[in-house]
């Protein structure tokens, strides 16, 4: 490995790493997600590993195709730009969907009384919730979902801005070796990232107490998903 790709593998690690933790969009969505439904850790990891795949890929895909008809670095980040709008404000409205749906459910699943009166001269009240039942029955019979899926497309579109500038060099150099090397470097720095804050911070939650708000939950999720997608349009993360 000559010194020049040495750097530029370093640069590649160095960048993933921080323009995904910078990024609250490549974990947040996946860390409220899983705490609002229930998922256990495995699944949260791979939906997010999936998702990152996804993210990393697309990208990849893109230079490649653009280093091969030969198409200007300029081109290929104005295309980035677009598909990184099209990401922030699909997020936005996933978000956004999901808070309604959320708040429907939460003002469905109100905790009211009933009263019985035994005969004996005492009143018995009890409360509890008839949605929550229907709900959790509906959870364990879908084994995929649609949230993972909607998650996976708004990630397939997300692009990855700050890669495609790294392949160009190697690829200038006519190093196709070089290429796959900082593509690679690139995309398992990224996925290692998101995984790692999401169970680390998965990890974390699990040791407060939620109840006050469970059954906000849904709704609390779709807002903070809306928000890592504003984050996106108003700072350009």
């Amino acid at each position: 490995m000559t010194p020049e790709l040495m750097v530029l593998v370093a640069t590649a690690a160095s960048i993933g790493f921080v323009h995904t933790l910078l990024g609250p969009d490549h974990y947040l969505p996946f860390i409220v997600m899983a705490k609002a439904r229930g998922w256990s850790r495995k699944k949260a990891l791979a939906v997010t590993g999936l998702c990152g795949l996804g993210h990393v890929a697309s990208s990849i895909l893109l230079g490649a195709i653009g280093i091969g008809f030969g198409v200007a670095v300029g081109n290929l980040e104005i295309i980035e730009s677009v598909r990184g709008d099209w990401a922030a404000w699909a997020l936005i409205a996933f978000g956004l969907t999901y808070l309604a749906w959320g708040l429907k459910t939460a003002f469905k699943n109100k905790s009211h009384e009933h009263i019985h009166d035994h005969g004996d001269g005492v009143v018995h009240r009890h409360g509890h919730t008839h949605h929550n039942d229907h709900a959790h029955m509906h959870a364990a019979k879908s084994k995929v979902g649609f949230t993972p899926l909607a998650l996976f497309i708004v990630f397939v579109l997300g692009p990855c801005e700050p890669l495609i500038p790294i392949l160009m060099y190697p690829a200038a150099e006519g190093s196709w070796g070089g290429v796959m090397l900082v593509a690679a470097i690139f995309g398992l720095t990224t996925l290692v990232t998101m995984t790692t804050v999401v169970a680390i911070t998965l990890f974390g939650l699990r040791q407060v107490s939620f109840v006050p708000l469970a059954r906000f939950s849904h709704a609390l999720a779709g807002g903070a998903v809306a928000v890592s997608g504003s984050f996106i349009v108003i700072l350009g993360l």
